[in-house]
């Protein structure tokens, strides 16, 4: 494909996911939650009975479609091909605090837009971290950092984890009484399972086809001064603004509001905002890929992706078990308003993640010419 066709692509894919994502919302999903993959996992986790976190316990569809979209085109286009064996539980460490990152933040980088597509400018300093974490992991990129290669896996390998995604939907079709569901808080709203499964699926089909990844947008426009990949994310913004606009205020929904107070399940603790995001921004990029991007090739047959995903799920659910989530604002019985934000347990997570990762980050980059 020619570059023009393939930034054109891009762009179009970014306006219908930005649009569905918008929809998703009107359907049930939580406000400036269309999509968010931190979050979702986090959910699943709950749904799956991983934590106890009353408010957000549901099997998402939307993950299982992702991951089905995924592997159907790829199939398609015959570019499943199972792969994995670098450095699988370094990954699964850096998708675990991958996640504590994002539930400092309350959101994956894909949420991050859809929250500033909707008015709520606490992702502005989301963002500022996102990119300085991403700038840092570009240092060691440029220094040498790897992971080292991936290795032909057995096919059964590669479909396990999508072969999973279908038994975790048959259970929430067939046997959801062994499953988990909030009555409450963001985990009880949501979109009616064959919409939800079928959004999943056209943004898991569209993202296999374009190689949408936040992440890999600012590296590469960074790196390499690439910006098809940074296009896709910014049709996105402009699509579910556009949406948030017209929708706004119907169904007694809010889709729009401007500001960084009262917004839906977001906080205004700015430096969390900025150091939750950094640990994504860092993270993902020695990972290769946003969460996203991990789902997408999990689903290609990318093992190391799933193991990846794992790591998240794992870390969705230690946050929720041990307190480290960040907490959303909120007003008092005496009308005061109170900022949310990770408690104590959460910063600390946070900063010993970022440590973590800068760890590994000079293991795998100096480490390795010292092994020569």
């Amino acid at each position: 494909m020619k570059l023009k066709n393939e930034k054109l692509a891009i762009a179009l894919a970014g306006l219908g996911i930005g649009i569905i994502a918008a929809l998703l919302v009107l359907f049930g999903n939580p406000t400036n939650m269309g999509f968010c993959i931190a979050c979702f996992l986090r959910d699943t986790a709950g749904g799956l009975k991983l934590h106890s976190a009353a408010v957000v316990q549901y099997v998402r569809p939307e993950i299982i479609g992702l991951v089905l979209g995924s592997f159907i085109m790829a199939s398609l286009n015959k570019e499943w091909a199972p792969k994995g064996g670098s450095a699988p539980l370094t990954r699964f460490i850096l998708g675990f605090f991958v996640m504590v990152g994002c539930l400092a933040f309350l959101g994956c980088p894909f949420r991050m837009i859809l929250r500033l597509a909707g008015g709520d400018l606490n992702a502005v300093f989301g963002l500022i971290g996102f990119v300085a974490g991403i700038l840092c992991g570009v240092f060691f990129l440029n220094k040498g950092y790897s992971l080292k290669r991936t290795y032909k896996q057995p096919k059964l390998e590669g479909a396990a984890f999508p072969i999973i995604q279908v038994i975790v939907l048959v259970l929430l079709v067939g046997f959801s009484s062994l499953l988990a569901f909030s009555e409450s808080g963001p985990g009880s709203k949501h979109a009616p399972i064959i919409i939800a499964l079928a959004a999943g699926l056209i943004v898991g089909a569209l993202a296999q086809r374009t190689r949408l990844c936040m992440v890999g947008g600012i590296r590469d426009a960074v790196l390499f001064r690439e910006f098809k990949l940074l296009l896709g994310f910014i049709a996105i913004f402009v699509a579910a603004l556009v949406a948030n606009l017209i929708l706004n205020g119907t169904q007694e929904a809010t889709f729009f509001k401007l500001g960084t107070q009262s917004q839906a399940v977001s906080h205004s603790a700015q430096l969390w905002n900025v150091l939750g995001m950094m640990l994504v921004g860092f993270g993902c990029t020695l990972l290769g890929g946003c969460p996203l991007r991990q789902l997408i090739l999990a689903g290609e047959g990318n093992t190391d992706s799933a193991v990846t995903v794992l790591g998240l799920i794992v870390g969705a659910a230690f946050c929720h078990n041990f307190g480290l989530a960040g907490a959303a604002d909120s007003v008092n019985d005496a009308g005061e308003y109170i900022v949310g934000g990770p408690g104590i347990n959460g910063k600390v997570a946070v900063i010993l993640g970022l440590i973590v990762v800068t760890i590994i980050a000079c293991v795998n980059t100096f480490g390795k010419k010292e092994e020569k």
